[in-house]
């Protein structure tokens, strides 16, 4: 039974993996509700129950739990899609209803009406972005409130905010699953209850195994370097600096000046900086001295359709009279692109520099060439129409002190428009974490400092020699200060986004960086090669974080998004990504080494990181129930930190494994579940989870 246990989960997986990709190509396929596959599920709960009762596990309360909530999460499935109900309710103001559609189930009626009374959408402060979405609705005679992650709940019905329209209507989602999400919660709660139990238990195997252990990893990655020359002309670095401290509308929140440069100087150059020039200056180049930047070749482009890797704006001009491919219409679009940012900033179109109320007293941050509001005095329009010609001027004069001048002038005025503006300590924290993260080059020392220290620590190990000590020192000091830093940027990002910063790629990689940091310092004593094998892996944490274009914005986040239960889902599976990345060097040094001490390290992680993935799926499953009434869509990212989870809970199952090194080889072969999840579904698959 056994057997057939195991050979149930390895299905399991294999027709989940399956589905992603068949649903992907033909969304016309529907393979999680087909018959087969219910069969299948049905399967794994009643060989769930026979194993509980052969093994008699009552004798054992945390297998007991743990193999109990097989069967009571899969019922609770089922008795949500034969009992529940959902579907979409648009009110109109004043309007009641009790009209619910589903696109698959066609219409159902509420047992009671509900009315729409009004509408709003609260906006960031300075801003026009949504931060959340608002109804205010009657049921019965009694008004109710409802937003983004805070549902209405009424006799058994469950209400969300789902969307809006133009003309105040408000569109609520609605669940009715009175039993389903009750029983699945429960076997949730027997899953980590049971996983705890095990971890806790004094003569339990997490335990035994606590005894002895030790870690590894290999992994390579070439260096690049890069010439400097003298730039084209620019401001100086101290009026660089001066004019970066105006605010700017950007990315939908008002921040420095300086955000917004790094940004436009990153996507054009492919890095924070150019030629040694601040971006505030590569800005203020292009902008005062354009007809000598004109010919500058700072735009990064595909040597395909320029001859090299950096083109100038005068040779885009002429790119279109190339003979195109597929491939070169690519790189094209990708070249217009960055083309297209520096018109731009030139028309005043992206530089959001100027605050002002309309009719109705709504503040909106304008361009110098952008349509004003008519309420807009003489003097007001004529400075902001006027503004960069004026600038100019003084720059072709060299009058730079006065120009220092003109862009304190213009943030005094931005302060005194009655607009909110951000705190200066967020501001503060913005101007240290732009100077703070500025290029690859932390990424790369990583790596090349942890690949020589792996190498040393490796050749010791097969020696039976300690490692130098001062390896050891120098390892220590390098992780406990880089996790300092990453956790310093997460603090700032935190302080200036007014949000846990754990929503994108960039922020759950830096996350999962400092939790190799972490498990590194406190494996450090007992195994040699825990700090190396850390040092490698977050400096190839921190450089995929920054292959999409260096650091990301800090940006206001999505409604939807803004809840603490999604900062405890990321964090949690960031922490279980973070000791599978251990695993899996474990399984290497395994193979190099041949020693038992591998397979007993790899035991002692996956227990604690089985227990994290489990958790994190539970905990992101019930954020879902609350965000949008739904706590399993079968998503691609959903689907497949399942199956990571069946792939990483196979190995605990004793006697699965008997030859030392085919647990090592199943060890390194279960990551790449791990970069299906995080990377595939993201790049292939997408989905609703998908980094954008």
């Amino acid at each position: 039974m056994k057997k057939l246990r195991v050979g149930l989960m390895v299905l399991v997986a294999c027709v989940l993996a399956a589905g992603t990709i068949l649903e992907r190509i033909n969304p016309d396929v529907h393979i999680y509700t087909s018959w087969w596959f219910i069969t299948i599920m049905a399967l794994v709960a009643v060989t769930a129950i026979i194993g509980i009762v052969e093994a008699r596990l009552w004798r054992r309360p945390s297998l007991l739990m743990v193999h109990a909530s097989v069967p009571v999460i899969l019922l609770g499935g089922a008795i949500t899609t034969w009992t529940g109900h959902t579907g979409e309710t648009v009110l109109l103001p004043h309007q009641p209803t009790t009209i619910v559609t589903n696109e698959q189930t066609g219409r159902w009626e509420l047992p009671f009406r509900i009315t729409l009374d009004t509408f709003e959408v609260a906006t960031y402060a300075g801003t026009r972005t949504p931060m959340d979405f608002v109804s205010h609705i009657s049921i019965d005679g009694n008004e109710y409130t409802l937003s983004m992650n805070n549902i209405l709940r009424y006799r058994n019905y469950r209400f969300y905010q789902a969307d809006y329209g133009a003309d105040g209507s408000s569109t609520l989602s609605v669940a009715h699953d009175p039993w389903g999400i009750g029983v699945t919660y429960c076997g949730y709660g027997l899953l980590l209850l049971g996983m705890l139990g095990l971890l806790a238990s004094p003569k339990g195997p997490f335990r035994q195994l606590l005894k002895a252990a030790t870690v590894a990893a290999l992994l390579l990655l070439p260096l690049t370097t890069s010439a400097n020359t003298t730039p084209p002309p620019t401001l100086s670095r101290d009026a660089a600096d001066r004019m970066g401290r105006m605010m700017v509308l950007y990315k939908g929140r008002v921040c420095p000046l300086q955000t917004y440069a790094k940004d436009f100087t990153t996507k054009l150059t492919g890095d924070a900086t150019y030629r040694g020039l601040s971006a505030e200056q590569v800005i203020s180049g292009y902008l005062f001295h354009y007809d000598l930047w004109a010919d500058e070749p700072a735009i990064k482009v595909k040597a395909d359709i320029a001859g090299g890797k950096h083109a100038s704006m005068r040779q885009l001009l002429y790119l279109d009279t190339l003979r195109t491919t597929p491939t070169t219409k690519k790189s094209l679009r990708e070249a217009s692109e960055r083309y297209n940012l520096v018109r731009g900033l030139l028309s005043g179109r992206s530089l959001k520099l100027f605050p002002v109320a309309d009719s109705i007293g709504d503040i909106g941050w304008y361009g110098q060439n952008d349509d004003l509001p008519m309420t807009v005095g003489d003097g007001e329009y004529l400075f902001i129409r006027r503004w960069q010609n004026y600038c100019q001027e003084l720059v072709v004069l060299g009058k730079e002190e006065e120009l220092c001048h003109v862009f304190d002038k213009t943030a005094e005025y931005q302060c005194k428009s009655g607009v909110a503006m951000p705190s200066t300590t967020r501001v503060h924290a913005e101007r240290l974490y732009n100077t703070l993260t500025t290029g690859r080059w932390l990424a790369i020392t990583g790596i090349s400092m942890g690949l020589m220290a792996f190498a040393h620590a490796l050749v010791c190990e097969g020696r039976r020699r300690k490692t130098a000590p001062w390896v050891n020192v120098l390892s220590t000091i390098w992780v406990a200060v880089l996790t300092a830093f990453l956790l310093t940027i997460l603090t700032l990002r935190w302080i200036v986004g007014g949000h846990a910063p754990m929503a994108g790629g960039f922020d759950s990689m830096n996350l999962m960086a400092i939790g190799i940091g972490i498990v590194g310092l406190l494996l450090m004593r007992r195994h040699s090669i825990a700090l190396p094998a850390a040092m490698l892996t977050m400096g190839f944490c921190l450089l995929v974080a920054m292959m999409s274009g260096s650091n990301p914005p800090v940006t206001n986040l999505m409604p939807v998004l803004n809840s603490s239960l999604l900062t405890l889902h990321v964090a949690v599976i960031m922490c279980a990504y973070a000791l599978l990345f251990f695993v899996m060097m474990g399984g290497a040094a395994g193979l190099i080494t041949g020693s038992d001490n591998y397979r007993r390290l790899n035991l002692v992680l996956l227990y604690p990181a089985v227990t994290l993935l489990a958790a994190g799926i539970i905990i992101g499953a019930v954020w879902a129930n609350i965000s949008w009434g739904n706590y399993w869509s079968w998503d691609p990212k959903e689907v497949w930190a399942l199956i990571t989870l069946i792939v990483y809970a196979l190995p605990l199952h004793e006697g699965l494994f008997r030859r030392q090194r085919a647990f090592h080889l199943y060890c390194m072969l279960a990551f790449l579940s791990v970069v299906i999840t995080y990377f595939g579904v993201n790049l292939l698959l997408g989905g609703m989870h998908a980094y954008n």
